[in-house]
C-alpha cells in the first residue's frame, strides 16, 4: 500500500468532517445555556438541534451527482465556506425562530459533504482499499466529539454561548483553503504523486469501472423492499444515536456546574465509543458476521439507557453512559457492509443514498421527542426510554434484514451445488 495518497487525502478529509461534526456536538454542550438565554423549552431545544437534519436531507442526492459530474473538491470547498458562515451566524441570532432558520441552513450546507467525500474517495481508492479509507475517515465522528466537547466547555468559561458559536464557525472557513490547496479530484491531477504509482492506480481504477455494474437508479431503489428496510433501520438508529448525542451533555451537566469539567466529562463516553467502534469493526471483519455486530451493540445500548434511569451515583451513571456510547457508535463499520451483501449491485449505490438521506431524519426525531418528553415529565427518564425503544426496534429490523442475507447465501450455495451436480 503506497502511503502518499493516504497521507494526502485521508487526514485532510478527516479534519474537514471533524469540523462539520462539531456542529452536532457543540449544540448539545451549549443547549442548557441556549435554553436559558432564549428562554425556550426542552421541546424547542430539540427542534433547534433536530431541524439541522431536515436541511441535511436536501443536498444528499444532488451532492453526489454534483461531485461526480463537476468536482468534489470545489463543491466541498464552497460548502465549507457556507457552513462556516452559517455556524457563525448562529451566534448572532436574537430569537428562537432565527436560530432554527440558521440551523436549517447549516444542515443544508453540510448535507452535501458526505456523498461528495464518498465520490472523492472512490476516485482515489480501489475497491479493496475503500473500506479502510471509509473507516479511517468515519473515525472522525467520535474523535470530533472527544475533542470538541472539552473545547466548547473551556470556551464557555471565557465567553457566552453566542461568542462560542461564532468562534467555532471560523475553523471550517480557514480549513476550506487548506482543503482547496491540497485535495485533487483525481490521481491524474496530482503533481505530487510518483508517475509509476499514478499510472498503476489509474489503470486499476479504470479496470474496476469497466467491470462495474451499471446503476439502475433511484426508481429501482424506491421499489426495493429491502432498501426500505435499511432506511427504516437507519432512521430508528439515528433517532437513538442523535437523541443520545444531543442530550448526554445535559445529563453530565447535572454532575457539575463547571462548564470546562462538564466538557471533559462529556468526552469520556465518546472516547469509549471510538475504542468500541474500532474493535467491533475489526471483529466483524474477522468473523464476517455483520448482523450480530450491529444487533448486539444496539441492544446493549438500549439496556444501559434503561438501566441508567434507575441509578443515582454519578460514577455509575458515567459508566452506563459510556457503555451506551459504545453501543450507539459501534454499528457504524458493520452496518455499511450490509447493503452490498443483500441489495443487487445495480441498486446499491442509490440505496446507500436513500438510506443516508432519509434515515438521517432520525436526527430530528430523536432530539425533538426527547425534548417533548422532558417538558411533559420534567425529567430525562421518559426521553431515554424512547431512545432505548428506537435502538431496540433498529436491532429487530436488522435481524429481519439478516434473514434476507441468509436466504441469499442459501440460494447461492444451492445454485453452486446444482452446478457441481451438472458438471459431474
Amino acid at each position: 500500500m503506497r502511503l502518499s495518497k493516504w497521507l494526502r487525502i485521508i487526514p485532510v478529509a478527516f479534519i474537514m468532517y471533524m469540523l462539520a461534526y462539531m456542529d452536532r456536538i457543540n449544540i448539545g454542550v451549549l443547549m442548557p445555556y441556549i435554553q436559558e438565554g432564549l428562554n425556550i423549552s426542552a421541546s424547542a431545544a430539540g427542534d433547534i438541534a433536530g431541524i439541522f437534519f431536515v436541511g441535511y436531507l436536501i443536498l444528499q442526492i444532488p451532492g453526489g451527482i454534483l461531485a461526480t459530474k463537476w468536482s468534489a473538491k470545489k463543491f466541498i470547498f464552497i460548502l465549507m465556506i457556507l457552513w462556516g458562515l452559517a455556524a457563525m451566524a448562529s451566534g448572532l441570532v436574537q430569537t428562537e425562530g432565527q436560530l432554527k432558520l440558521v440551523r436549517f441552513l447549516l444542515g443544508v450546507a453540510e448535507g452535501g459533504v458526505w456523498p461528495a467525500v464518498l465520490v472523492l474517495l472512490a476516485n482515489w481508492f480501489t475497491i479493496q482499499e475503500r473500506a479502510r479509507a471509509n473507516a479511517f475517515w468515519m473515525a472522525c465522528l467520535p474523535v470530533s466529539a472527544m475533542l470538541m466537547a472539552p473545547l466548547t466547555g473551556i470556551l464557555l468559561k471565557h465567553f457566552d454561548w453566542k461568542m462560542v458559536l461564532i468562534l467555532e464557525g471560523i475553523p471550517p472557513i480557514i480549513w476550506a483553503f487548506v482543503w482547496y490547496m491540497i485535495i485533487k479530484d483525481r490521481p491524474s491531477e496530482a503533481n505530487w504523486m510518483d508517475e509509476n504509482e499514478k499510472k498503476q492506480l489509474l489503470s486499476m481504477l479504470a479496470a474496476e469501472q469497466d467491470k462495474a455494474v451499471k446503476s439502475e437508479g433511484y426508481t429501482a431503489a424506491f421499489k426495493n423492499k429491502t432498501v426500505w428496510g435499511l432506511v427504516i433501520m437507519y432512521f430508528l438508529w439515528m433517532t437513538g444515536f442523535y437523541g443520545y448525542t444531543l442530550w448526554v451533555p445535559s445529563v453530565v451537566g447535572e454532575f457539575t456546574e463547571d462548564s470546562a469539567i462538564m466538557g471533559w466529562l462529556t468526552a469520556v463516553p465518546f472516547t469509549c465509543a471510538l475504542i468500541g467502534m474500532i474493535i467491533n469493526s475489526y471483529w466483524s471483519d474477522r468473523r464476517m458476521n455483520r448482523v450480530q455486530h450491529v444487533v448486539v451493540p444496539l441492544l446493549i445500548a438500549a439496556c444501559t439507557m434503561v438501566a441508567g434511569q434507575f441509578v443515582e451515583s454519578p460514577i455509575l451513571k458515567m459508566v452506563l453512559l459510556s457503555i451506551t456510547a459504545i453501543g450507539v457508535y459501534a454499528p457504524y463499520g458493520p452496518l455499511w457492509a450490509i447493503p452490498t451483501e443483500i441489495i443487487p449491485a445495480g441498486v446499491v449505490g442509490a440505496a446507500l443514498g436513500l438510506q443516508n438521506a432519509i434515515g438521517n431524519l432520525g436526527g430530528y426525531n430523536g432530539p425533538k421527542f426527547f425534548g417533548v418528553l422532558k417538558d411533559a415529565t420534567g425529567s430525562f427518564h421518559a426521553g431515554f426510554y424512547f431512545l432505548a425503544l428506537s435502538l431496540a426496534l433498529a436491532a429487530i429490523v436488522t435481524l429481519i434484514l439478516g434473514r434476507s442475507m441468509a436466504k441469499k447465501d442459501a440460494s447461492i450455495r444451492a445454485n453452486n451445488n446444482n452446478s457441481i451436480v451438472k458438471l459431474n
